[in-house]
């Protein structure tokens, strides 16, 4: 059997007003992959984060290669040989690739007072190549895009030498083709022996690295399995504490007359001469490899950028969308890939992130706000979408990734709008919330709205989608029959085939 690279018993952390974790155990063993599975604020990124020093427990035991440690700090980890990769980057956009590699660590020349740049670009060429990663380590890191960033982070992680390697949602921004390196590089450190803790949404990416798996659930450790013994549906019942018998809730695939119909959308570089249609009450899938222009058609359709050419008609009528508000005012609402960045404001609360985009609707004519009306207004749609937060009070930046979903979702909803764009809408978000999302999409089209839906994750399109927009290098590969098309129809499209 492989020896222990970390204990850790009895775990226990509260915050005020949260018991976070309660008497948690994990281990990790040199060589293996062990996933940390549990639904959002199970108490997985606590626990990390207690092992690389942001927190201190409030009780138990950590031991690393069979020592007990005392671990305070970045610093105490980082010389036990802990690295961890977030999932929100860690870089400064401003200095190079090689400078954010090493940084506090850039090699020296003449008595460590001058860096030696030529060394710092051949040890940073020489990580980048190890991960298969071609990037000029001069480039600044804002140059990137975000999967360049995220494997950046990882080669930064590689450069320590880590014996104890956290991956927190690692490939959550990565195309195929990445994922697979990564996959490869986390074998070649396994036959290392370099253990690796995996914490992933994608229950089926596991099925290629996981040796072992662990499952919380509301901060309480519920059991260790070895994945080859275990299937996804019983890790699932694990993570939630009961059965969902349907991971995509079933509805009729029924839907009403065309409400928006895109002709010859375009933009240089991006979009192609794009054209689909849009019914009342439908789910129209959006799928693609990365770059495939799928964003980037929303973000057209939104007003978020100037389109070069093609027309936009909504029910019958031919409207000009030119920027954001007019989309809005059409009834037209986005929910962004990056949420935290371009959907949310996380430093203000539930209730002023609802109303943000029709405030106007509750002020009287001298500008007076009709708190009353807001706050009547804002729960009901917290009670409509079941949004957990103590109050309407709550700042965003407190809440999970799928409540803090739903709450742009309330806040088009309180628009009024009848057109919602998802893009990306399950990402980060663990799988009991993601059926609560679905659920609310199903209830939405049986309503009456519609839905243009993009997703990386092709299960989610298969399961939810009436009809299914296929893109490839900007333009449209072509449109299949949700309930009839398959995993290997869509990427035939979606990679080139006719």
């Amino acid at each position: 059997m492989k020896r222990e690279l970390l204990v850790m018993k009895n775990i226990d952390k509260s915050f005020p007003g949260v018991h976070a974790l309660d008497h948690v155990n994990f281990d990790l063993r040199s060589g293996e992959v062990h996933a940390l599975l549990g639904e959002n604020g199970a108490g997985k990124s606590t626990l990390m984060k207690i092992l690389t020093g942001v927190y201190q427990m409030d009780g138990g035991e950590i031991e690393v290669a069979g020592e007990p440690v005392t671990i305070t700090n970045a610093g105490d980890a980082q010389k036990l040989g802990i690295s961890i990769i977030y999932q929100e980057f860690n870089l400064f956009p401003h200095l190079s690739v090689a400078e954010n590699l090493f940084i506090k660590r850039e090699p020296r020349k003449y008595g460590k007072w001058i860096l030696d740049g030529k060394k710092l670009h051949e040890q940073s060429e020489e990580l980048l190549q190890r991960i298969q990663l071609n990037l000029d380590p001069a480039r600044p890191v804002s140059s990137l895009s975000v999967a360049q960033q995220q494997m950046v982070e990882i080669a930064k992680a590689l450069s320590l030498n880590a014996k104890i390697m956290i991956m927190d949602e690692p490939t959550s921004a990565l195309t195929d083709h990445e994922i697979e390196n990564l996959f490869s590089l986390i074998l070649q450190l396994k036959k290392q022996n370099v253990g690796i803790v995996y914490i992933s949404h994608r229950l089926e990416e596991l099925s290629h690295i996981a040796d072992r798996v662990t499952v919380l659930r509301d901060g309480k450790y519920v059991g260790t399995v070895n994945y080859s013994d275990t299937t996804t549906r019983e890790l699932v019942s694990m993570m939630v504490g009961r059965e969902l018998s349907e991971y995509f809730p079933q509805r009729e695939h029924a839907y009403g007359a065309p409400i928006l119909e895109v002709e010859g959308l375009s933009r240089k570089g991006a979009v192609d001469d794009v054209s689909f249609t849009l019914h009342e009450g439908e789910i129209l899938g959006v799928s693609g490899l990365m770059g495939a222009g799928r964003t980037e058609m929303a973000r057209l359709l939104f007003g978020a950028d100037r389109k070069d050419g093609g027309t936009v008609t909504f029910k019958g009528e031919q409207i000009e969308i030119s920027s954001p508000g007019d989309a809005i005012k059409r009834g037209i609402g986005y929910l962004t890939e990056d949420r935290k960045r371009d959907g949310l404001t996380l430093g203000l609360n539930v209730k002023d992130n609802i109303t943000m985009a029709s405030i106007k609707e509750y002020a009287s004519m001298l500008g007076v706000m009709n708190e009353g009306k807001i706050e009547k207004a804002t729960s009901e749609y917290v009670d409509q979408l079941s949004i957990k937060t103590p109050s309407l009070e709550q700042l965003l930046r407190n809440l999970s990734g799928g409540n803090q979903q739903k709450v742009i979702l309330a806040r088009w909803l309180c628009k009024g709008s009848k057109i919602l764009i998802f893009d990306e809408p399950t990402r980060g978000i663990d799988v009991g919330a993601k059926q609560e999302i679905y659920e609310l999409m199903n209830s939405l089209v049986k309503e009456g709205h519609s839905i243009i839906m993009i997703s990386s994750e092709l299960p989610e399109v298969l399961g939810m989608s009436d009809r299914i927009l296929v893109m490839h290098e900007g333009r449209v590969a072509g449109i299949l029959d949700g309930p009839s098309a398959t995993e290997e129809s869509i990427m035939y499209l979606a990679t080139g085939g006719k």
